[in-house]
């Protein structure tokens, strides 16, 4: 038996997605390695820190800690009671203070768990004498006293590895020893996030000295390292160019060299796993493309209009948590309640990327065919009088009512959310706003019908209309300069707290010259002869309902690189492709999503009904369709956006997954609703500017 990181790759068997592989690596991989028998007779208490506990929570339920043996779950900063007949595992950062803590439970006469066992020890991060050298990922039994279980996160520096190895008390009591290498955080089967919250403060920001972005960086590459050891895929790594490399004439900031910066160390990162890692490939199976949110200013405040981006938009979520009221046992009072919508909800994973009416819509048929097929539904909703009732109905009732109860608590849930979504879209007039945001981003619209929307819809939000004007200031940065940026606010009636977040937006965007051009996607300028300008192309052939032109940049961008048509100045590649990448042909033709069920009736709203299309939209993930068929498809694409990600840009990823017939997986520093960017724009100081000579890159 070998517990090396090769157990748990997705290549020699059925495919795996993101989220799977991170959970059986946790439990498959870590958890289980740590028995040491068939029985669960000894029990053990797993120890973890702020990080892994989000790691974890990411990607297990308590069930499956405890199906592994795990009685206790302790936080390694706070007091803990000795529990010497147990095993501890240990799933820690590779900190200084953790490693402190560490070597603390385990010192002394008496440590707090038990001892005495067989373990395995994994020689390339630790040597138990200096005849065994710190070599590849190998694994050797000794039979040993011991029962403390350690694993890192990411990879641990040389310096606290010789300071456990001198601590001659705890080096028995040591049972394994290993760099997990997974420190990414899965949100999606195609999605993860590095959990660098304040990644826009910290890289954008104007720092008098760029230690703390330097050191952000450096978190992020390795963490984004981590998802490729995980996946067993080295990737060529693409980034965004900086401006200044394709103008002599521009001033470089620190925030154009971020994905140049960023790509470097995710490449060092990648090298030492070629050399370390048994398994890993030593040639491309993927791409990787790093880009920031400068890249598309609007996809993170405009509305989007899927049922998952309106939850999360309109309701005030926390995380994926819905909080509602239920009625309460025998007639009390209603009662607080929280659910998760996740993938373990399959109407959520049916309709969390669909237009919210037609999400709607396909809720109201779901629950009339349900009550209609179910005998207990028919009851229960007095469909069927009681005297109707024979024995083997009653009998049937009581049958079907576990099944009943559960399925209809899910539906009734989701019809609840999609209720409240369409009142607050009713009651805040967001159509209009909706349209009117659209119309802009597709040249339909400019100033003159802004100040017509402010001035005759003054009871629109103040977040609103800040989002509104946002936008405007992403398509005309020139509007918001001087005197009459201060004209704009005050007609939106806007604060000064609101205009640094609309100045800060701008200030992401690069100067405010609308005659320039730039490499960022907002330079697209289509039709310059009209005063109104689109900064997205119009695709008609791929509109269904209304609401739902908008795409954000990043679609264009997967796109290219799939067609290998993305631009070598603008997007350089630091591991040159070689021409049989993209030569290798994939299997089957690259065909667009088959037309998906839409429903048609009195009950869909007129404003939300497409535009010369019959066909309705559906962007459910392809995965759980064509899982099996994952081996045949072309390689991986990854893009990894700094700064934050949108619902829509993850949308993007699972609808290109189809089209493309490529994995398309998302990563970022953290992902946003409108909200949380906003804030996070309103924390942001104005980036200096500095000169190539200033940096090492």
């Amino acid at each position: 038996m070998s517990l090396t990181d090769s157990d748990s790759s997705s290549y020699g068997g059925e495919y795996k997605n993101l989220k799977q592989i991170s959970r059986e690596r946790l439990l498959h991989e870590m958890l289980r390695s740590a028995k040491t028998g068939d029985s669960k007779s000894t029990w053990k208490v797993l120890i973890m820190d702020k990080l892994t506990v989000k790691i974890m929570s990411h990607s297990c339920k308590m069930a499956d800690i405890t199906d592994e043996g795990v009685s206790l779950v302790e936080d390694i900063y706070k007091r803990r009671q000795p529990l010497p007949t147990m095993d501890a595992i240990y799933f820690i950062q590779p900190t200084r203070e953790n490693v402190i803590m560490f070597l603390s439970d385990m010192s002394g006469r008496k440590p707090l768990y038990r001892k005495y066992a067989f373990f395995i020890l994994d020689i390339s991060i630790f040597a138990i004498s200096s005849s065994l050298p710190l070599i590849g990922f190998q694994a050797c039994y000794i039979l040993c006293s011991c029962r403390a279980f350690v694993f890192f996160s990411s990879p641990i520096a040389k310096e606290l590895v010789m300071e456990i190895k001198k601590d001659t008390l705890v080096l028995p009591r040591i049972g394994a020893l290993r760099e997990m290498n997974l420190e990414y955080f899965a949100i999606d089967t195609q999605g993860f996030i590095t959990n660098n919250e304040r990644a826009l403060e910290e890289l954008f920001g104007d720092e008098e000295n760029n230690r703390q972005a330097v050191a952000c960086l450096n978190v992020m590459a390795t963490r984004i390292a981590s998802v490729f050891a995980s996946l067993r895929e080295f990737p060529f790594v693409r980034f965004r160019a900086a401006r200044s490399s394709l103008d002599a004439n521009t001033m470089t900031t620190f925030h154009d060299l971020i994905p140049t910066k960023l790509a470097a160390g995710v490449w060092d990162c990648l090298m030492k796993y070629k050399k370390s890692i048994p398994n890993f490939p030593q040639t491309e199976t993927c791409e990787l493309l790093i880009i920031d949110r400068t890249i598309d200013q609007i996809a993170p405040v405009i509305h989007e209009w899927t049922y998952d981006a309106m939850c999360h938009d309109l309701l005030n979520m926390e995380g994926n948590k819905y909080v509602h009221q239920v009625p309460g046992k025998n007639g009390g009072p209603p009662e607080r309640k929280e659910v998760l919508l996740e993938d373990h909800d399959p109407i959520w994973l049916e309709l969390r990327h669909a237009h919210i009416a037609d999400a709607s819509e396909r809720l109201h048929e779901k629950m009339t065919n349900f009550i209609s097929k179910n005998k207990a539904a028919q009851i229960h909703h007095g469909s069927r009088g009681s005297g109707e009732m024979s024995t083997r109905d009653l009998q049937k009732m009581v049958q079907a009512l576990p099944q009943y109860s559960e399925q209809i608590d899910k539906l009734s849930l989701h019809v609840e959310i999609a209720g409240k979504v369409n009142n607050t879209i009713r009651e805040s007039g967001l159509r209009e706003l909706g349209q009117l945001e659209q119309d802009l981003v597709f040249g339909d619209a400019g100033m003159k019908e802004v100040i017509k929307f402010l001035t005759t819809k003054e009871d629109t939000s103040r977040e609103n209309k800040l989002r509104l004007l946002m936008i405007l200031a992403a398509i005309y940065p020139e509007k918001f300069e001087g005197e009459k940026g201060l004209n704009l606010m005050k007609v939106a009636k806007l604060t000064d707290d609101d205009a640094i977040a609309i100045n800060n937006l701008r200030v992401l965007g690069g100067e405010p010259d609308a005659k320039k051009t730039s490499t960022s996607g907002f330079a697209l300028k289509f039709d310059m002869h009209k005063k109104k300008r689109a900064v997205r192309k119009n695709r008609a052939e791929e509109e269904t309902w209304q609401l739902s032109r908008f795409y954000p940049i990043i679609e264009e961008l997967i796109e290219k690189v799939s067609k290998n048509e993305l631009s070598k100045e603008d997007y350089p590649c630091l591991n040159d492709p070689s021409p049989s990448f993209h030569g290798t042909p994939y299997a089957g033709p690259v065909t667009p999503n088959p037309p998906a069920h839409s429903l048609r009736s009195r009950r869909t709203p007129t404003w939300a009904r497409p535009r010369g299309s019959d066909d309705g939209y559906s962007s459910d993930s392809v995965l759980k369709h064509t899982s099996s068929d994952f081996k045949k498809m072309g390689q991986r694409i990854f893009i990894f956006i700094v700064g934050g990600a949108t619902r829509s840009e993850l949308r993007v990823c699972h609808k290109l997954t189809g089209k493309l017939k490529r994995e398309v997986i998302l990563g970022s520093s953290s992902i946003d609703d409108p909200a949380q960017f906003i804030t996070k724009l309103k924390m942001l100081t104005t980036a200096r500017e500095l000169s190539l000579d200033d940096l090492q890159i």
